[in-house]
């Protein structure tokens, strides 16, 4: 090789070499456009996402009501002992029982003082009966023969001492139900029970009243549902066919080869076409 072939492949080298950093330096700044421009669009979505997030959080001061005053009054009664029955219901984890007997006790219990309540209310239209019915009362407990005659002669302290105490959760209880979950579901009716029985005389109407009670005992089992299904922790972790696909390649990809069949792959060759 002579003198000037020498000189004519050295300048083709550097010009290659400058080809290739110029390539490199468009490719970089490339590179960069796309990024900005990728982080410009994320931005505008975080904006969309946030102004859509703020729309959906601000409180309605103004709620549309609903037809009926029944389901109005107790929309506001469960924003009231919802609260309440969750933090007690939540106490109980040691065992499934005791919730489902707290469930039970609270629905017992609401049916129980409500149905006096409606019975009061039509109290009016039975006065007549009511009295009738009190005055036979008192001709059948005054005619107790010789039971009348029987003097007590123990002191007071020896009645007490015989006298056991009754525990109101003995007759708040629902045979055979989980005691634990009863007494928690005593502790927190009584939380409650005042709410309950003012929301529903605030009814006078027939037809508020009866979707006021359907609706109360439909929600309470709703949400006792509801709080279940969060104390679970046997929850399924969502998926999708693509993670599915993926996932079975990789399992695939990691199985070991079989013996006899492996595979090393060839070489990989680095051609650089200096273009001489």
């Amino acid at each position: 090789m002579n003198e000037l072939q020498e000189q004519n492949l050295r300048d083709n080298i550097r010009q290659l070499i400058e080809v290739v950093k110029q390539k490199r330096v468009d490719e970089q700044k490339s590179l960069l456009a796309e990024e900005d421009r990728l982080r410009s669009i994320v931005r505008e979505l975080i904006d969309v996402e946030l102004r859509q997030l703020q729309e959906t959080t601000t409180p309605d001061n103004d709620p549309t009501p609903n037809k009926s005053t029944g389901i109005n009054v107790l929309e506001d009664l469960l924003k009231k002992i919802i609260p309440v029955l969750q933090t007690d219901y939540k106490l109980l984890t040691t065992n499934p029982e005791q919730r489902e007997s707290f469930r039970a006790h609270i629905i017992n219990a609401v049916i129980d003082t409500l149905i006096p309540a409606e019975a009061n209310n039509e109290a009016g239209e039975e006065g007549a009966a009511v009295d009738s019915l009190d005055e036979e009362v008192d001709i059948d407990i005054e005619d107790e023969g010789d039971n009348e005659k029987f003097i007590d002669i123990r002191t007071d302290a020896e009645k007490s001492d015989e006298e056991e105490p009754a525990d109101p959760r003995d007759d708040f209880g629902v045979e055979g139900a989980d005691e634990t979950g009863r007494n928690v579901a005593y502790n927190a009716f009584k939380k409650v029970e005042t709410s309950i029985i003012d929301a529903y005389e605030l009814l006078s109407n027939a037809e508020d009243q009866e979707l006021f009670y359907d609706y109360l005992i439909a929600n309470l089992k709703l949400y006792f549902d509801k709080f279940e299904s969060e104390l679970s922790t046997n929850v399924e972790e969502p998926t999708n066919q693509a993670y599915d696909d993926a996932k079975a390649a990789e399992d695939e990809a990691e199985a070991p080869a079989p013996e006899g069949d492996l595979d090393l792959g060839g070489e990989e060759e680095l051609d650089l076409d200096l273009g001489i």
